[in-house]
């Protein structure tokens, strides 16, 4: 049985495979994976996971942060940043939507199991 359900936005086909692998790992369920905002709403719709692990840096014409805003308003689902951009500005955008957690690449499976756990249990 599954952990919990995890929808994957990632734009980095390496990456979105070393992450689902890891979180497959770890007991979870990868219910999906976006590469942009426009598709990781239309799989929030559809499948409802229990969480979203978002990159901020991603395909289309909303970036990450953004997305997770409509994420978290439209739906209440916690959502974890994974990405390089820790720049001021960045940060401080992501900062705004009160994420439920944020991992610098490169991670690794303690970091994302630490931040993913405190994230459902909130």
């Amino acid at each position: 049985m599954a952990k919990g359900s995890i929808l994957l936005v990632e734009d980095d086909d390496i990456i979105a495979k070393v992450a689902q692998w890891r979180l497959n790992n770890l007991g979870y369920e990868v219910v999906g994976r976006a590469t942009s905002g426009a598709e990781a709403m239309e799989l929030v719709v559809k499948q409802k996971p229990d969480l979203v692990l978002m990159d901020i840096n991603i395909k289309g014409d909303i970036d990450g942060i953004e997305t997770a805003r409509m994420i978290k308003k439209g739906f209440n689902i916690p959502v974890v940043y994974v990405t390089s951009h820790t720049d001021g500005p960045t940060l401080e955008r992501a900062k705004g939507t009160n994420p439920d957690g944020f991992i610098v690449k490169p991670f690794d499976d303690n970091d994302l199991r630490v931040a993913i756990e405190l994230a459902l249990n909130k």
